[in-house]
């Protein structure tokens, strides 16, 4: 008997993008840390990474993720 039992967090029929296979899973079949999803669908799922890099490019785009304050900026005074 086993005293601690693998057990990774998710649905079977819940679609997920394996960072590690870099390929589309049904389940819950690799470690959260590797995985992106759950999706509702595989084709949903197979656009992971091109959403993520769209959110990227998005945030690396916010003004309010800069680190470098903007002049004018009353926090500066």
């Amino acid at each position: 008997m086993a005293l601690f039992k693998k057990h990774t967090a998710g649905k079977p029929g819940e679609w997920y993008y394996c960072l590690e296979h870099q390929k589309v899973e049904e389940g819950p079949d690799c470690p959260g840390k590797d995985r992106f999803g759950p999706y509702a669908s595989a084709q949903e799922a197979g656009h992971a990474m091109e959403a993520a890099r769209e959110r990227n490019l998005q945030w690396e785009n916010d003004p309010r993720w800069h680190d470098t304050p903007a002049a004018g900026d009353p926090q500066n005074d």
